[in-house]
């Protein structure tokens, strides 16, 4: 596995990192047994990020990571988890929470489930628009000096804020979406962070498995899955997407690799500051994914695939509109 630096003062990490939320039912049922042996087999392939969040199945997400870490594997895995996203008992997106007070009361819970002592990347899920990120980072920054947590991270926030909560604190990544269909972050937030030395974690690089090559229109319909939610897996726009995975899968197949490989191939071609986090919940999704790093795009290869997946050419946005105004990144 090879290796990166997760920005100027984050962690050495691999190259790859695991997402984990699709483990517990963001996408639907998932199978338990499954989960853990995918985590196992990220550990053996070399993987050691592992991506989190607090309000992944309310805690359930930690709590698999806790069991798929015992017996000595912890020391092995650096846990990248986000906290401050409200959710109510029937799974609706109720708000976000950046206070300091509820910084560290999430800190406190997320210690107890995940059975460690420390989180190697701590990062709120969202700016909360009634609080200063100041106020936020710098409660995080708090638990760094109380040995709680080790580096700390951002998520979906734009240039301002990365520069603002990077005048209290030290960032090693920024979490964001990114993918062929996912790129408003090239304009301003991917300079920002290189200015300053901020790496990047890019979750969606499969646009939720939408251009992965396996998506079939069918799947969204399952309970629980938020995707059969987002605009664009509805509709017309969901054909019009597709159209654009057939177009990445034909260059792909010439090229000799899948087409989520190409698609993860390509994002890795964007930067080494730039880490694909897999968001695979089966082993063989997960062997698929790591045989991207088998190759390296031309100059020529990268234009192909851009041909075939022009910059802002998908339908819809990448999520709701509800969701989508609470995205300081998009603004």
């Amino acid at each position: 596995m090879q290796m990166m630096k997760l920005g100027k003062t984050g962690p050495e990490a691999s190259r790859f990192g695991l997402g984990c939320m699709g483990m517990s039912g963001m996408y639907g049922p998932s199978d338990r047994s499954e989960s853990l042996a995918t985590i196992a087999a990220a550990l053996e392939a070399g993987m050691t990020l592992f991506d989190t969040g607090d309000f992944y199945g309310m805690g359930h997400n930690e709590i698999l990571l806790c069991e798929a870490l015992k017996g000595g594997k912890r020391d092995k895995a650096l846990l990248s988890v986000k906290f401050g996203a409200q959710r109510d008992p029937g799974g609706n997106w109720i708000g976000f929470d950046g206070r300091p007070s509820a910084v560290k009361t999430a800190l406190s819970y997320t210690l107890q489930r995940l059975g460690t002592d420390y989180i190697d990347i701590y990062r709120p899920a969202r700016l909360d628009p009634n609080v200063p990120i100041e106020d936020t980072i710098g409660a995080v920054a708090d638990m760094v000096k109380a040995g709680y947590v080790r580096h700390i991270g951002l998520s979906e926030v734009g240039a301002e804020t990365i520069r603002r909560a990077a005048a209290v604190h030290p960032i090693a990544d920024l979490q964001i979406e990114y993918s062929l269909v996912s790129r408003t972050l090239e304009d301003k937030i991917l300079p920002a962070c290189r200015e300053l030395g901020i790496g990047i974690t890019a979750y969606g690089v499969l646009s939720r498995g939408l251009i992965s090559g396996h998506w079939q229109p069918s799947k969204g319909n399952v309970a629980g899955d938020f995707r059969s939610h987002g605009p664009r897996f509805q509709g017309d726009n969901e054909a019009r997407n597709l159209a654009l995975a057939e177009a990445l899968s034909k260059v792909a197949t010439a090229k000799g690799m899948t087409t989520a490989q190409a698609a993860i191939a390509w994002v890795m071609a964007q930067g080494d500051d730039i880490m694909p986090l897999i968001g695979a919940r089966r082993r063989d999704r997960l062997a698929e994914a790591l045989g991207s790093a088998a190759f390296t795009l031309t100059a020529g290869d990268l234009a192909e695939i851009e041909a075939a997946v022009p910059k802002g050419s998908a339908a819809g946005s990448r999520y709701a509109e509800a969701q989508m105004a609470h995205l300081d990144s998009e603004k």
